[in-house]
């Protein structure tokens, strides 16, 4: 079977950047979601022909996308702690409304669970419904809708300072 490569290269030159940032947003890495992008199209190359006929070929690349990242959290190597990076390029002056709120922001996200911080990304960065999600993550819409309930609260407490009720409860053993 030949692989129509012109279509691929078409599909993944108008989804490289969305992509990207969904990776960022996952693994709060740009190196790292750069190769989790890679592997990602990889494996949608080596199945084009299948998922170029499907209804929703983004669903499929988001799903491959999603198993990478969580793959590779269980690598040993990624148990490593990291360091803070020098930027890719300078900061344009005047461009910095709103860059510690991302930051700050970015930063509580990382310190979720892979499965919360998965559905925060999905639900409010990707657009996904409950049952887009549970369908990408492989469960019910039921643990979405709580896993993002918790993850929020979880938020919003670290936000401004008040443990929740999930963590108090988590804390008593």
């Amino acid at each position: 079977m030949r692989v129509d490569v012109d279509g691929y290269r078409d599909y993944v030159g108008a989804r490289l950047e969305p992509l990207r940032r969904t990776a960022y947003l996952l693994c709060g890495d740009w190196h790292t979601a750069d190769d989790l992008v890679s592997m990602a199209l990889v494996k949608l190359l080596r199945h084009w022909p299948r998922v170029s006929a499907m209804d929703s070929p983004d669903a499929y690349v988001r799903r491959t996308l999603l198993r990478v990242w969580l793959d590779e959290r269980r690598r040993p190597w990624r148990r490593e702690a990291a360091w803070a990076e020098v930027p890719d390029r300078a900061i344009p002056a005047g461009a910095t409304e709103g860059a510690a709120d991302r930051l700050t922001v970015l930063a509580l996200l990382a310190e979720l669970p892979p499965r919360r911080r998965a559905v925060l990304v999905l639900r409010y960065f990707c657009d996904l419904s409950v049952e887009e999600t549970a369908r990408e993550l492989g469960c019910t819409a039921g643990t979405v809708k709580s896993q993002s309930a918790r993850a929020i609260e979880a938020l919003r407490g670290r936000l401004v300072g008040v443990p929740t009720r999930f963590e108090e409860a988590s804390t008593d053993g």
